[in-house]
């Protein structure tokens, strides 16, 4: 098990309104570029959840399996814009290995990059090894 990433994840217009319907988070900032400008956004942005998920999406799929996720956190940082299109944003998520406890847990430090910012910081896990620690 090295270092995790580059893993990434597209997210557009129709993958917030999936969200929303999944969440019941029916906010207007996720899907009007009217009312989330009005309230000082540069436009309609991802919920942070979902942000925070894809990027646990990728620590799971890296670790083996949700199962070896004995932690998970972060802290949202900047907003993910989404424009009105089909492309949408794409979200960028790396992670970097510490050491392995006696318990055969490791943390690790993740990054997500949106359009080169940062849009977690602090964000931290902690997974069971599941390869032979040499």
């Amino acid at each position: 098990m090295t270092g995790l990433g580059p893993a990434r994840f597209r997210v557009t217009r129709a993958d917030l309104v999936r969200y929303a319907g999944a969440s019941g988070d029916f906010n207007p900032i996720h899907w009007s570029d009217r009312v989330a400008t009005s309230v000082g956004l540069p436009g309609v942005i991802a919920h942070g959840m979902f942000t925070m998920a894809l990027a646990g999406r990728a620590v799971s799929e890296w670790a083996g399996g949700a199962a070896n996720i004995v932690e998970y956190g972060v802290r949202f940082s900047r907003p993910v814009v989404v424009p009105d299109d089909e492309s949408g944003v794409e979200i960028e998520v790396t992670g970097e290995l510490g050491e392995t406890s006696d318990d055969g847990t490791a943390p690790i430090t993740v990054t997500c990059v949106c359009d080169g910012q940062q849009v977690l910081g602090m964000a931290k896990a902690v997974v069971r090894r599941t390869d032979p620690v040499a």
